[in-house]
């Protein structure tokens, strides 16, 4: 998934940038303006070398959209996100940062951002992160059908919550997107066949963040990766505090939830 044009150029050793250049490419956006989309994305990290790597894979080049770039795996939040079942809730704190300054929002709306993340990264990636269910799995209509069907239910304990970004107003699409993050070790399972030429994900690649950077990326996964690489040598705790990145006036600004 992608949200959007520039905010600022990150670096995985965590140097800021300076802002002003951003603010100036906001100003230029001619579209009509929207109303962004709940989005939420998972980055799959695995930390077991000696440098850690996340999972990226390369859109189609036949879409309008950002053609041929590498994403983290994520979209739009579905109404069938706020009620399916799972093995195990939201770690408190991640729950709780996931709703900060979301107005009527409350812990269903929280767990519909994680499993919107991992509901995505299944159906682009064929990767479930979840937990083997004990009997049958549960009955269900809708875009959760596939997943269950495997066997497993979503797990949401493991998830931590890296960032969130609302693209600038007069964007071609705009999104209001929710960064989660889980380790490689919450891989349950792999369906196969999900990715291919067709798909719209033609590609996946396990890299490590120094190279990521050198991927043609979306101006926000490459912010993301340098938050991301902070909350790793950090210790990739669940109790962080979570960058927001918004308008703010006639500036674009990043702050902290």
């Amino acid at each position: 998934m992608g949200v959007g044009p520039s905010i600022r150029r990150g670096s995985v050793n965590g140097k800021m940038s300076d802002l002003a250049s951003i603010s100036e490419i906001a100003h230029r956006l001619t579209y009509p303006n929207s109303r962004p989309c709940d989005a939420a994305t998972l980055i799959l990290v695995d930390r077991s070398g000696n440098e850690p790597k996340v999972l990226l894979g390369r859109r189609h080049l036949a879409h309008a959209f950002m053609p041929g770039h590498f994403v983290f795996p994520g979209g739009r939040i579905e109404a069938a996100d706020r009620d399916a079942p799972v093995a195990a809730g939201l770690h408190p704190a991640v729950e709780g940062r996931l709703i900060a300054g979301v107005a009527r929002a409350g812990a269903t709306t929280a767990r519909a951002f994680a499993l919107a993340a991992i509901r995505e990264t299944f159906e682009e990636t064929g990767i479930v992160v979840g937990r083997k269910c004990a009997g049958d799995s549960p009955a269900t209509r809708g875009p959760w059908t596939s997943f269950l069907a495997t066997g497993f239910l979503p797990d949401l304990s493991g998830l931590r919550f890296i960032a969130r970004a609302i693209t600038p107003p007069r964007a071609k699409r705009r999104f209001d997107a929710r960064f989660l993050a889980v380790d490689a070790g919450a891989i349950a399972h792999q369906a196969a066949g999900v990715i291919h030429l067709d798909a719209e994900l033609t590609e996946i690649v396990w890299v490590g963040l120094a190279e990521a950077i050198k991927l043609p990326l979306p101006d926000i996964t490459e912010i993301v990766l340098a938050d991301l690489a902070q909350s790793i040598a950090a210790g990739f705790a669940q109790d962080a505090p979570v960058p927001f990145y918004r308008m703010q006036g006639r500036a674009y600004a990043r702050g902290l939830l």
